[in-house]
C-alpha cells in the first residue's frame, strides 16, 4: 500500500491514538521531514541521483556544489569547450590539503588553493563549505586542480535531498516504494515526541531498521546490478533435519 500525504498523516493518528488537538499538522508535518531525512540519509537511493551540466570558467578554481546536493558521486569534465560530447575525464577526488601540497609542489612555497598561475586541465577535485543552500550560488562547493585554462564542459554527478511529502506534494518516491519504512519512521518520531510507551518506540523503531535493510537489499543490491553481469542471487535454503 503507497501512502499519500492525507492517508499517511491520518494512519499515525490512528497508529497513535491521538488525535489532531495534539498531533496537529505542524506536529505531523516535522514527524514526516525527519523520517525522510533520516531515510535519505542513512540510505541513498536511485530516485535522488541527478546530474548537472555546467561550464568551468578559465582561471577560476572553484565550482559551486548543485543545489540541494547532499553528497558528490563524481565529475567528469570534458577536453570541450563547446559540448558535453568530446572525451571526459573523472577528476579524482582529494582532501583540500592534497589539493594545497599540490599546487604548492607547482608554485613553490607560496602557492595555495587559490593560485591562479597553475593552469590546465583539471585532475583533482576536493569538497569546501557547506553548501546546504537551495541554490547553486551558496558559499560551498568544489576545488579544483589545476585550474582550468579554458571554459571546458563539466558534469556533477550528485545525491539530492529530494521534495519531501506535503500538502502541495501528496506522494514521493518513499511514499509509494517504501511506504512501510516511511510510516515506522514517522511512528518513531512519534512516541519520541509523547515520550513513551517506552515499548512502542521499541516497536517501531525496530521495525524500521528491519524494513530499511530489506529496502536497501534492492536499492543498492538488486537495482545495482543484473543477473546476466553479476549472475542470479541464489538465498541458501537449510533443509528440514531428517
Amino acid at each position: 500500500m503507497a501512502y499519500t500525504y492525507a492517508t499517511l498523516t491520518t494512519t499515525i493518528r490512528d497508529y497513535t491514538e491521538v488525535d489532531d488537538s495534539v498531533f496537529t499538522q505542524a506536529v505531523i508535518d516535522n514527524f514526516i521531514m525527519q523520517a525522510e531525512h533520516r531515510i535519505n540519509i542513512e540510505l541513498p537511493m536511485d530516485s535522488d541521483r541527478f546530474v548537472q551540466e555546467g561550464t568551468l570558467v578559465a582561471d577560476d578554481n572553484t565550482i559551486n556544489s548543485p543545489a540541494g546536493a547532499l553528497f558528490i558521486r563524481g565529475v567528469e569534465v570534458f577536453n570541450s569547450t563547446v559540448d558535453s560530447t568530446g572525451n571526459g575525464s573523472w577528476l579524482e577526488k582529494k582532501d583540500q590539503t592534497y589539493l594545497s601540497e599540490y599546487t604548492d609542489r607547482l608554485t613553490g612555497p607560496e602557492g595555495d588553493l587559490t593560485a591562479q598561475d597553475v593552469t590546465g586541465f583539471p585532475k583533482y577535485y576536493a569538497m569546501f563549505g557547506g553548501a546546504t543552500g537551495l541554490t547553486d550560488t551558496t558559499s560551498g562547493g568544489l576545488y579544483i586542480a589545476p585550474t582550468p585554462d579554458a571554459a571546458y564542459k563539466f558534469r556533477i554527478y550528485y545525491n539530492k535531498q529530494t521534495t519531501g511529502l506535503s500538502a502541495s506534494n501528496t506522494t514521493t518516491y518513499i511514499s509509494q516504494y517504501f511506504p512501510q519504512g516511511l510510516l515506522y519512521a514517522c511512528l518513531s518520531e512519534a512516541f519520541g515526541f509523547l515520550k513513551g510507551p517506552m515499548e512502542m518506540l521499541t516497536l517501531y523503531e525496530n521495525k524500521y531498521k528491519t524494513s530499511i535493510q530489506q529496502f536497501a537489499g534492492m536499492q543498492i543490491g538488486r537495482r545495482r546490478r543484473d543477473d546476466y553481469t553479476d549472475g542470479t542471487v541464489r538465498i541458501q535454503v537449510k533443509s528440514p533435519s531428517p
